[in-house]
């Protein structure tokens, strides 16, 4: 039997922003996952290319598992590790920052990884690079 997945913007579904311990989420981070989505549509929009999401909401079990920052936007459903087919993480970012100082997305935290790129949508400019080539 196939499972319904609840679509949330033009090219999102719900799942993808889910933990993965499969955890139950809040109404408040239910909320953020959507503003989030919504973000990363007008990104996907913006490249035209698939984006393929890493992560998003982590439980903060699931956070603490990882290893994750303490602080991670990621617990509260802020947060987006992804990949943009065909282009680098730096490719991507660079772009990100064009978008975010345009204002057509919040200018909020990028992180460059050598395998992805960070974006989330806390209300304060953040930015650092954890690259190791």
């Amino acid at each position: 039997m196939k499972t319904m997945r609840t679509q949330i913007t033009h090219n999102f579904y719900l799942d993808e922003f889910e933990c993965r311990d499969k955890s139950d989420i809040s109404l408040m981070v239910f909320k953020n996952i959507l503003r989030i989505a919504n973000k990363m549509q007008i990104i996907r929009d913006h490249f035209g290319k698939p984006i393929s999401v890493n992560s998003g909401y982590r439980s903060p079990a699931y956070n603490e598992s990882i290893n994750g920052a303490p602080k991670s936007k990621h617990k509260l459903g802020q947060a987006c590790d992804f990949t943009v087919k065909g282009l680098t993480p730096s490719e991507v970012a660079d772009e990100l920052e064009i978008l975010m100082e345009e204002g057509t997305i919040t200018n909020g935290g990028l992180g460059r990884y050598d395998t992805f790129t960070h974006y989330d949508i806390r209300r304060t400019k953040a930015r650092w690079d954890k690259r190791t080539v």
